[in-house]
């Protein structure tokens, strides 16, 4: 039996004293056991910039997702503002297919917000695992989105950050959940009652709208524009820009046309209104695409649906003998 290569074993060895130096240690959260306002935090799931995420168990309300705003900005204003907007946007925002917001609390100096424990798995690891999706799911994704943000713009509330990392998916049951309102705001609001300050765009650049990037308090067909993109990204696997670094994303979207969706991938095609469907909604111009976030939703399922089956490939005996004695199939 041949011996095993493998790439750790070419590295030298480092002393023991150098090696615990130089590994980072690996610590147990703290909160992680404890109990907070009668949720028990059972294990972390998630983190981002401001808060902490965790899985709770609450007498009541069951497991729940507990997002607990991070030590070093309890004494930010602008953090914890936005923090108490985001539990204020989930209470307004009542949907199915939108995250249920239970409470929003503080105890001993902590700010929490428990929110529903949507099953499934972010739509991006399912994306990275799945590739291109089936055209009947993209459809079905596409258009319970569109139904939760448009409850949200009903509410007078733009997103402002829609992307697959903040959607939940269930396939089994095919359910999809928007989650995190964490910098979504309202257009009609003051200057005053803004958090972000002129010059500076809020969002993931691989889904920003282009009308995002001069900083202005951008309206619902942001949003449109968002959505438009996640389903070229389900459709294809990859996005409309290519950029290889933040500077050229930027000057590819305020200079360059989207890549057309028939030419993302080679020999992906799709129909001419599929196309021109999706490319509306990834127009530069918020005027240029539709109406609303649905009537998007709306064409693009027409359009996905009508598409037709390709038929399949007949070879080998099967397709000789059927050659021969003719088909009954109509």
């Amino acid at each position: 039996m041949g011996s095993l290569h493998s790439p750790w074993r070419a590295e030298p060895r480092l002393p023991r004293a150098l090696l615990s130096r130089s590994l980072p240690r690996v610590t147990r959260d703290p909160l992680i056991g404890t109990v907070i306002a009668e949720y028990a935090v059972q294990d972390m799931v998630g983190e981002g910039g401001t808060a902490m995420v965790y899985r709770a168990l609450h007498p009541s309300h069951g497991t729940v997702a507990l997002k607990v705003l991070r030590t070093k900005l309890r004494n930010d204003p602008t953090a914890v503002i936005r923090f108490e907007r985001e539990a204020e946007f989930g209470l307004r925002v009542v949907h199915p297919n939108v995250v249920r917001t239970i409470e929003i609390g503080a105890t001993e100096g902590q700010k929490f917000l428990a929110i529903e424990w949507a099953p499934g798995e972010l739509l991006e690891k399912v994306a990275k695992r799945v590739g291109v999706f089936p055209r009947a799911e993209v459809a079905s994704i596409v258009r319970q989105i569109a139904a939760a943000v448009d409850a949200s713009h009903r509410q007078g509330i733009v997103h402002r950050d829609l992307k697959p990392e903040n959607l939940m998916y269930d396939n089994v049951n095919d359910r999809v959940c928007l989650l995190d309102f964490g910098i979504a705001a309202e257009p009609e609001q003051g200057n005053e009652q803004r958090l972000t300050r002129d010059g500076f765009f809020v969002g993931t650049l691989l889904y920003v709208a282009p009308e995002a990037l001069s900083g202005v308090l951008v309206g619902p067909a942001a949003d449109q524009y968002s959505l438009a993109t996640i389903a070229y990204f389900i459709l294809t696997g990859v996005h409309p820009y290519t950029a290889r670094s933040t500077r050229d994303m930027l000057s590819q979207l305020l200079t360059q046309p989207p890549t057309p969706l028939n030419k993302a991938v080679p020999g992906l095609t799709f129909t001419e209104d599929v196309e021109r469907v999706v490319m509306k909604g990834l127009s530069r111009q918020p005027a240029d695409r539709y109406p609303g976030i649905t009537d998007f939703a709306a064409a693009l399922e027409q359009a996905l649906l009508a598409m037709p089956t390709a038929a399949p490939k007949s070879g080998g005996l099967f397709g000789k003998m059927k050659g021969l004695f003719g088909s009954k199939d109509r």
